[in-house]
Formats: structure tokens, C-alpha cells, sequence
């Protein structure tokens, strides 16, 4: 019996070392090899997971602690996931416990920045990265600044920043969120910082930086350029598409970023 012809290789396949985007798969026939298929159905499957899967609360909160930052929980009017994924607008909204429990927490005069870090549409990513981007955040910036209690906060998107900000009477706002999962990566960390956060901002309004894990930007990188972000609009008055960035995002060393999702967690 005649054996099959190998699978041919497609001449793509060599970039396939410089990303982790699915180019270079190849076919057989008229249809993608066994092992390319296969590989696709495991990245849908861990994208549809980290969607559903569960914030791990104590687990961040119990990590701050130990790293010496208090942090406070409240969630959004997206009572469950299944809302929370039919109804974007409710991931956006305070609950109104929750508006009590910033009011309490609000120091005399605002504060300088509230850091929040919300499940999004990866906990996944949350679970892993969120702490050591936080932490690298805030040994970053300015050390006389007054920085109110991270605030974690379940079924959030990136708007429900600007209510949190506006009760705490923060200047500047930094959410830490789950980006939308892709097929290269379900575990995509996104950082959005917002000056002066109130309800009405836009996305306009907003300094990004994403694809926060190890293969695209490390989160400590992260971090370090996120702290030196809000000291920039701190200074400047402004952020959003008015301020700019200059510096080099990552160090040489490190692999350029991969685009991971399209930052869906708004």
C-alpha cells in the first residue's frame, strides 16, 4: 500500500519563531494538518475558559496584604458573569453598596491615584499578572503621592474606573483589567489610565498599555512605565490622546509586543 505524502510545509513556517500569531500552519489536502487543528481547538477552549473563569479575590487580596498595600472589594450592577457578558453597560455602573463603601473610604481632599484591578473578560490574566503589575505600578510613582486602597473590583469593565475614581476623588485612575482572549493568548493583562475620572469619559481619554504577561510586556516593564505614564499626566494635567510617550516601551532584551484580543474589556 502506497504511504501519504507528508503534509506540506508551508514557507511561513519560519516566522512562526518571531510570534506566537498563527501564521505558517500549513494544509493537507484541501484542509489544515491533524496537529494545526488540534492546537486550534486547545486555544478556543482555554479563550472560552479564561472568559468564565472565577477572580480569584482572597488570592490577590491576600498577596497585597503580604506586600504591605490594603485593598477594599466592590463589584459593578453586573450581579453575575452571565450578565455581566450580555449587559456591557451594567460592568460599567457602580452597585450602590459599593458607591457607600468608596464614600467611606474617601480621604479628606481626594488622593493622587486609586488603582484598580477588575476581572474583566480574563481573570485569567488578573490572576496571574495583576499583583506584580500593581505592585510595580506603585513603587514607581511619586512616593508623597496619596494613594487610596486598591480597589478590586468583579464583573468590571474599563469604564467603571471613572465612578470609582470620581467617589474616591482620585486625580488619576489605573485599571488593571482581562482583555478579551485571542487565540494566541488567553491571558492578556490590559492597563488603562484615566486623568481626572468621572462618568462621560471616553476612551479618547484614556492612556492604554497591553498585553501585559510574560510574552508580550513583562508586568514589572509594565508597571514601570505605567508609573512613570501617571507621573507624566499628573504633572502635565492631562492624559489620554493629548499625552505622548517617548520612551522606549520595553527593554531591548525583550521580545516586541504580540496584539492580543483587541482590549475588549470596555
Amino acid at each position: 500500500m502506497d504511504e501519504k505524502p507528508p503534509a506540506p510545509v508551508s514557507p511561513l513556517r519560519a516566522l512562526r519563531r518571531f510570534t506566537e500569531a498563527r501564521i505558517g500552519l500549513g494544509r493537507f489536502g484541501a484542509g489544515q494538518p491533524t496537529a494545526v487543528h488540534l492546537d486550534f481547538a486547545e486555544a478556543h477552549a482555554k479563550a472560552r475558559d479564561a472568559v468564565h473563569t472565577g477572580f480569584d479575590l482572597d488570592g490577590v487580596a491576600g498577596a497585597l496584604t503580604a506586600a504591605g498595600r490594603r485593598s477594599i472589594r466592590i463589584e459593578s450592577l453586573a450581579g453575575d458573569r452571565a450578565t455581566y457578558l450580555r449587559r456591557p453597560d451594567l460592568g460599567r455602573r457602580l452597585s450602590a453598596a459599593s458607591r457607600d463603601r468608596l464614600a467611606q473610604e474617601r480621604a479628606e481632599g481626594g488622593c493622587d491615584l486609586v488603582l484598580i484591578v477588575a476581572d474583566g473578560l480574563s481573570a485569567t490574566a488578573v490572576n496571574r499578572w495583576a499583583v506584580g503589575t500593581a505592585l510595580s505600578v506603585l513603587a514607581a510613582v511619586p512616593q508623597d503621592w496619596r494613594v487610596a486602597p486598591v480597589v478590586l473590583a468583579e464583573q468590571g469593565r474599563v469604564a467603571l474606573s471613572d465612578p470609582i475614581g470620581e467617589a474616591l476623588g482620585a486625580r488619576l485612575a489605573l485599571m488593571l483589567v482581562g482583555e478579551r482572549p485571542g487565540l494566541s493568548a488567553a491571558d492578556s493583562l490590559g492597563a488603562y489610565l484615566t486623568f481626572g475620572p468621572r462618568p462621560g469619559r471616553t476612551d479618547a481619554d484614556r492612556n492604554c498599555v497591553s498585553n501585559i504577561r510574560p510574552g508580550g510586556i513583562a508586568p514589572e516593564a509594565a508597571g514601570r512605565k505605567l508609573g512613570r505614564l501617571a507621573g507624566r499626566a499628573a504633572s502635565l494635567g492631562f492624559g489620554g490622546t493629548r499625552l505622548k510617550d517617548d520612551e522606549t516601551l520595553i527593554e531591548a532584551a525583550q521580545p516586541a509586543p504580540l496584539v492580543a484580543g483587541d482590549g475588549g474589556s470596555t
